[in-house]
């Protein structure tokens, strides 16, 4: 059973996630819809409905604070895969990107920071880009 939400949350949200990935609302949908479809529009509300809209930040600045904590949390691969890709999205290159990694090694840890290295250059290779001049 698929669930459509049609909520002013979800709409909200599938907007804004819309603008980071324009294939990311359904991507989402499409890798929960076997296990907790739910969930997907949960992660659309929550995050992309309630916080990323909110008009504090712009759309960059948030993307960027996301992945400076995913890579201090040092334990969410897939996630921080997935959001390196939408700093890409948003306008930070990908020297930016590891410059923020590298500044997270600080406070959390030279592993969290390498891990997070790793992640980023397998982004940056699939989109055959570079850190490095």
């Amino acid at each position: 059973m698929e669930t459509i939400m049609t909520s002013e949350r979800y709409e909200r949200g599938r907007q804004m996630l819309s603008q980071i990935d324009a294939n990311q609302p359904r991507r989402l949908n499409e890798s929960l819809k076997d296990i907790a479809p739910e969930f997907a529009d949960l992660t659309v509300e929550f995050p992309f409905g309630d916080i990323y809209s909110r008009p504090g930040l712009d759309l960059k600045t948030r993307q960027i604070c996301t992945v400076a904590a995913l890579t201090a949390l040092g334990n969410a691969a897939p996630q921080l895969k997935g959001h390196v890709g939408n700093a890409l999205n948003v306008g930070w290159t990908p020297k930016e990107i590891v410059e923020v990694m590298m500044q997270m090694a600080v406070y959390a840890g030279f592993p969290a920071a390498l891990n997070a290295l790793f992640i980023a250059k397998e982004v940056f290779d699939e989109r055959n880009l570079s850190a490095v001049d």
